[in-house]
């Protein structure tokens, strides 16, 4: 009985906390991993710097949103894996019901050539540029990594399929593994899970039989849910680099195929960026706009289902994958991918149809300037945004 208690407080513990940065973690995944720093090894020490360094040197090396990985990891270490359930319900539930009530107030009203929304697009450009210079800087420092970001920008632009970013991400990864194979090795990463390696096997076997068997079922069945959990779910497994990497993916799945248009998709892209917590709960505000409160709750489950498998699958693995230079090597090349994807996506769709004349161009570049160089929070450059949108354009 006592054991249960102590089960329970810890849980309730993770909650809290969880859900007290759920609420005030603004600024992206960089800026979550220095509030989990402050709150989780500073203030409450669950964990040492190197076992948290470690953390999100394996959640950067997966793919899907780093932030997201590094919380549920932490709370596995807590208290296995209902504390990595627990720690990312109070992190992400609080960004996803505002996404969802946003979408659904936006259905019942006539807005789309409201002032505000277009201000909002706006701000997708200033936010995502930054990304994209972040990004570049460390992603791409050398002269064969800024090349593979070329070749994925030339790629991704001229040939705009549904494989065409699974086809460069795979090549990218090959090109790195083939010029970045002799990388030095770093120290041995020193994390130790209540995982066993069983569980773990488990886990990423059905990370790639659902990659794999999705696609047929949707196929097969023709059901409007199975389609829309296959879309997210692939979204949620082939990301490398972050939430604003997740934008092209998303709206090459859902703005061709007519399930919501481009003003929809940007102007909740958008408000995804006035919200804390991680970006990819913007999948919750395009499901709620497909299919009500429901799409948003399935959306969310199958975006953040690959994250969950694959951290509970590779944590009891990490010290043979760190360890391994020439899986250092196709990372790298991968990585360098990512920026070239990204400013793909932020000449389209992001540019094409936000930039439309000379004010959309100086209004971006105000709040690009606010947030870059004035170093203001997201909230006030979204604010800034709509009122604008609204008042002059």
């Amino acid at each position: 009985m006592n054991q249960n208690n102590s089960v329970f407080k810890t849980l309730l513990e993770i909650l809290i906390v969880s859900t007290r940065l759920g609420f005030t973690s603004f600024g992206g995944p960089v800026a979550h991993l220095g509030y989990f720093h402050e709150e989780y090894v500073r203030r409450r020490k669950w964990m040492d710097e190197k076992s948290y360094a470690d953390l999100v040197a394996l959640c950067q090396f997966l793919p899907g949103p780093a932030s997201s990985q590094v919380g549920i990891g932490i709370g596995v270490m807590r208290a296995g894996v209902l504390g990595g359930i627990t720690s990312f319900i109070g992190f992400t539930l609080p960004s996803v019901i505002v996404l969802i009530v946003f979408a659904i107030i936006l259905q019942g009203l006539d807005v789309a050539d409201a002032g505000w929304l277009h201000g909002l697009k706006i701000v997708a450009v200033a936010v995502v540029a930054h990304a994209i210079l972040g990004m570049a800087q460390k992603l791409t420092p050398d002269l064969k990594r800024k090349a593979i970001a070329l070749l994925a920008l030339v790629g991704t632009l001229l040939w705009q399929t549904a494989y065409t970013q699974i086809a460069v991400i795979l090549l990218a990864g090959f090109l790195g593994f083939l010029m970045f194979k002799q990388q030095a090795d770093d120290k041995p990463s020193s994390l130790s899970f209540p995982i066993s390696r069983r569980f773990a096997v488990i886990c990423l076997t059905l990370f790639f039989g659902l990659l794999i068997l999705l696609p047929v079922l949707n196929a097969a069945t023709q059901a409007s849910w199975i389609a829309l959990f296959d879309s997210f779910y692939r979204s949620g497994s082939l990301v490398f680099g972050g939430g604003h990497v997740v934008l092209p993916l998303l709206e090459r799945e859902f703005v061709p195929t007519g399930f919501l248009t481009e003003e929809q998709f940007l102007t909740g892209y958008g408000a995804a960026q006035a919200v804390p917590g991680p970006l990819f709960t913007f999948a919750a505000y395009i499901g709620a706009v497909i299919n009500g409160w429901q799409g948003g709750l399935l959306a969310t489950v199958a975006i953040f289902l690959p994250a969950f498998l694959l951290i509970l699958g590779t944590l009891p693995f990490w010290h043979q994958l760190r360890s391994n230079s020439k899986v250092k090597g196709a990372l790298m090349g991968v990585n360098a991918a990512v920026v070239g994807i990204l400013i793909a996506a932020f000449y389209h769709p992001i540019w094409t149809s936000s930039i439309l004349d000379a004010i959309d161009f100086a209004f971006a570049a105000i709040l690009f300037s606010m947030l870059v160089f004035w170093k203001l929070p997201p909230w006030i450059i979204v604010l800034t945004g709509a009122i604008g949108g609204w008042l002059f354009i």
